[in-house]
């Protein structure tokens, strides 16, 4: 199978040679059309020139004697006459003499000269280059031009078939912005693991004198988002050496082979240019597990990932180039890619903390004009679970905003907007909505709301809103108090009663349930199905269901493979259905002891749309609510 494919691309080298030949003469043979045409297009010019009666000189000097010549023009030899009829006539005149002595010689008198107008136009240098010269060189040097322009793609064509083996390698001079690690806020220990790579990189003889091994690989994993990329720059930015980048996909072709010859051609290029770094970003794309069977009708992508291990295995004690990768599914990518000696460091990049954040956004407002009383730190507090890229877009949306409304600097108000619309989509205030769909929207929110102050472990209120954005008819934003990375089994419990909370208004309001809750439902599914499956939270005990090692390129949900009976997976079905059940019966208890709050609540929001926590808490203050366990 092998040398069939080869033999293909050979077969199909030649056939590119042999279109491109045709192309070349079929070129040819239109260019020279066209000059024909362009000449017999001249040639007619020049004849359908105004024609001239002849006339002698000896006519000539009786007219003038008898007074019926107006003019004559002469240029060299010619003569152009004009009679006083109108009428135009050519002749010609002595070389050796000028028209005067030649006229007087015909017997023409000085009187009978004098009145007739006699202009003389030399024919200089130019008027020989215009008519006699140009018409004769053009042509010649139009061809010389197309036929060069032709050849010059006749060789590119034909060298193409040649650079199927050729990395598409960049340096990192084609930035135009050079950043550091001073231009990146936050992620302070993985600044300091990539400054160890440069530093070696830069003075690499105090670390081989003590006996350590230059680290091949340098693979950073994280979410989208995170700042890999970023990171990757600053790195380049920082070391004075060659920093070669280039994408992971750009190395698979649809011929076997050419992703292999590109791999070499890209770490042999770095290894000229050492000490050097080469930074592949996106490596998934060909460094996904080996033997799956599912990546194609070939193994292109295989005989990549073996090249890249190989090339970074053959490096040699003093070989000083760095590998450095990005990827945000380190779970697919292959165990001997992962080994030590290749890949020696992992930096995991994770979302920033509060403290992170606030400096993330600082940065990235630093050259843009604020209002007096804006506090990051508020902002900050509003964006868990925002990437350095979502938090690089709200500052750029909250500038958008300030801009729409007419101001000349950013307000604290104009982030808080950018919040949600990064979050939910923005405002849609022009969408039509029934009194009765916003009476609904109202007690939905209100709902959620309340359930939320009502329970011990929830997180407290920071906005109500009916006002639609994106797919959602309205929204509940509740925000921790503190950072935390470990959630308990109280705090989910408690959030999967706040999804019903909405769901169990409707239905003590209106008797009624809408569809307005689908998304609630899915959310709380989901989740309650994390509890018993991932987290080992229910009655089944601390045991974990399902697994998706088989399967990683199948993508999500689908890949999940059953490592459980049938008669385990409807306890688990039974386990998700109870949680589901009480978190539901516990928003009811809320709603339906706090039911004069909740159309408190309702009626403020239909009527300023919007309630901040601030408002919301002094509107349930007078009521006294006790905080229940979920």
């Amino acid at each position: 199978m092998r040398r069939e494919v080869s033999r293909f691309i050979f077969v199909s080298n030649d056939l590119q040679k042999t279109q491109t030949m045709k192309g070349l003469a079929k070129n040819i043979l239109i260019t020279l059309f066209v000059i024909f045409s362009l000449a017999l297009a001249a040639s007619l010019f020049y004849q359908t020139q105004p024609s001239f009666q002849a006339l002698s000189l000896s006519t000539l000097a009786t007219d003038i004697q008898n007074g019926q010549i107006k003019s004559i023009q002469v240029n060299g030899n010619s003569l152009n006459i004009t009679g006083t009829d109108g009428k135009a006539y050519h002749s010609e005149k002595e070389a050796e003499s000028g028209i005067v002595e030649t006229l007087k010689n015909y017997g023409v008198t000085p009187e009978a000269l004098s009145k007739v107008n006699v202009s003389v136009s030399a024919s200089g240098g130019s008027s020989f280059w215009v008519n006699i010269v140009l018409p004769t060189v053009l042509p010649i040097i139009i061809m010389v031009l197309i036929f060069y322009y032709l050849m010059r793609q006749a060789r590119q064509g034909a060298n193409q078939a040649f650079n199927f083996g050729r990395a598409n390698l960049r340096l990192f001079t084609s930035f135009k912005d050079k950043i550091k690690f001073s231009d990146v806020a936050g992620l302070k220990e993985v600044k300091e693991e990539l400054y160890e790579v440069v530093d070696f990189l830069k003075n690499p003889k105090k670390y081989l004198d003590i006996g350590a091994k230059i680290p091949r690989g340098v693979l950073l994993i994280g979410p989208p988002g995170s700042g890999k990329t970023l990171l990757a720059r600053a790195v380049a930015g920082e070391a004075n050496v060659p920093f070669f980048h280039i994408s992971a996909s750009e190395f698979v072709e649809m011929f076997v082979g050419v992703g292999a010859a590109r791999t070499r051609d890209a770490f042999a290029t770095a290894k000229r240019a050492a000490p050097a770094i080469l930074f592949i970003d996106e490596i998934d794309a060909v460094g996904r597990e080996r033997g799956a069977g599912l990546g194609g009708g070939h193994d292109e992508r295989e005989q990549t990932l073996n090249q890249i291990l190989v090339e970074m295995d053959g490096f040699d004690r003093n070989t000083q180039v760095i590998v450095l990768a990005a990827t945000n599914r380190p779970d697919v990518l292959d165990s001997a890619l992962l080994r030590p000696g290749r890949f020696d460091r992992r930096i995991t990049l994770d979302f920033p903390d509060i403290s992170e954040r606030e400096a993330i956004l600082k940065l990235h407002a630093k050259n843009k004009p604020l209002d007096s009383d804006v506090d990051f730190r508020k902002v900050a507090t509003r964006t868990p679970g925002f990437s350095g890229a979502d938090l690089a877009n709200l500052v750029n949306e909250a500038a958008i905003l300030a801009v729409q409304q007419g101001k000349t600097s950013i307000a604290q108000q104009n982030f808080y907007d950018s919040v949600e619309k990064v979050l939910l989509g923005p405002a849609r205030k022009s969408r039509v909505v029934s009194d009765k769909e916003r009476e609904i929207t109202a007690y939905h929110e209100a709902g959620h709301a309340l359930v939320a102050a009502g329970l011990k472990d929830s997180d407290p209120v920071h906005k109500v809103s009916i006002v639609s954005r994106g797919m959602a008819g309205g929204y509940t934003l509740k925000l921790p108090i503190e950072e935390h990375r470990l959630t308990t089994r109280s705090q989910f419990l408690a959030d999967l009663a706040v999804m019903m909370g909405g769901y169990a208004a409707e239905e003590e309001m209106f008797k009624d349930i809408t569809t307005g809750a689908s998304n609630d439902l899915k959310q709380a599914s989901n989740l309650a199905r994390m509890i018993v499956t991932r987290f080992g939270m229910s009655k089944l005990g601390p045991i974990a269901f399902g697994k998706g090692e088989e399967l990683l390129f199948l993508g999500k949900e689908i890949t999940t493979e059953k490592n459980y009976s049938e008669a385990t997976a409807e306890k688990i079905d039974e386990e998700v259905s109870g949680f589901i059940t009480k978190a539901h019966k516990t928003a009811q208890n809320i709603i339906s002891s706090y039911k004069e709050v909740l159309s408190k609540v309702a009626k403020a929001l239909m009527e300023k749309e919007t309630l901040e926590g601030e408002e919301f808490y002094a509107l349930i203050k007078e009521f006294n609510l006790t905080s229940v366990e979920a």
